[in-house]
């Protein structure tokens, strides 16, 4: 009982501690609760939104950021944009990869194929886009206690088609101060806001800050095949979706194994409670 005690003051305190910093820190964004395909247990990934995606990556964000850690091929896997196979190599041999063992070592760069990984970014402060959407919490709370996370998502897609659709003019508390560095977006929280927009408790007064990315999308940045809206709303959850699938590309294989087993396990309690009443009731009904 003591180390149960003890295990739940720690708990409290670390809560507690948790929830002080959370409101000292006083920052807060606005990310968007966005209704994507692949949300809920029996979501799923909507391929033309995966494919179109792509194209937004391949025309705008490649330009810049990199997926280092997905494989061309995967770009034909069921669950994900599935590309025909002749579509995966015309695609793949759009880039350069650099290959040591051509000319006796010296390497020389070569068409990819679908064996090779997507190249890395081509800007230093640029992140890697492979694993974004895992990477980033768009809910939070209340007072970082994971509460909406355990009921909406983290929300990394949300994230994502909020930061593309977040940028702002700049608010008037900031004009008063000295010029900030960047653009400025509702759902990016960083250091180094102005003193001007923090009121005296400590509270940031507007939400977001700045960030050094200039605004990748506008709306109608992309001309689809499928006649699909190019509306900024609807581009930027094309590319959050995209990202949710390079960050998680087995993800519906995994939930419909999940939800398999969960049957599994119930036909299973089922079973197992039933034979257990045919064992015992025998010996239940028989008289002391």
């Amino acid at each position: 009982m003591n180390m149960i005690r003890k295990f739940t003051l720690a708990a409290t305190a670390a809560l507690a501690l948790t929830s002080g910093q959370a409101i000292a820190a006083g920052a807060k964004i606005e990310v968007t609760d966005y209704a994507f395909s692949f949300e809920g247990p029996f979501g799923q990934f909507d391929q033309m939104q995966l494919q179109r995606g792509l194209q937004v990556y391949t025309e705008i964000c490649a330009a810049c950021h990199g997926l280092e850690y997905l494989s061309f091929r995967n770009l034909g896997d069921a669950g994900g944009p599935e590309l025909p196979e002749d579509q995966v190599f015309a695609y793949a041999e759009f880039y350069e990869i650099f290959d040591q063992a051509l000319f006796e070592g010296e390497g020389d760069f070569r068409p990819a194929t679908p064996a090779d990984k997507f190249p890395g970014s081509n800007l230093a402060n640029a992140p890697d886009l492979t694993l974004m959407a895992k990477a980033r919490a768009g809910f939070e709370g209340p007072y970082g206690t994971g509460m909406a996370q355990l009921f909406r998502g983290m929300g990394g897609a949300e994230y994502i088609a909020s930061l593309m659709t977040g940028y702002h003019e700049e608010p008037e508390c900031a004009l008063e101060g000295e010029p900030m560095d960047g653009y400025y977006n509702v759902a990016f929280a960083a250091g180094g806001f102005p003193e001007t927009c923090i009121d005296d408790h400590g509270h940031h007064m507007v939400p977001g800050s700045w960030i050094n990315m200039a605004p990748p999308l506008y709306g109608d940045d992309v001309d689809y095949a499928d006649g699909a809206s190019t509306e900024l709303d609807a581009v930027a959850m094309d590319i959050a979706a995209f990202l949710m699938w390079t960050a998680e590309p087995k993800m519906m294989a995994r939930q419909q194994a999940g939800l398999t087993g969960v049957v599994f396990l119930t036909l299973l309690s089922v079973l197992l409670y039933l034979t257990n009443k045919r064992l015992w009731a025998p010996y239940k009904n028989k008289k002391k």
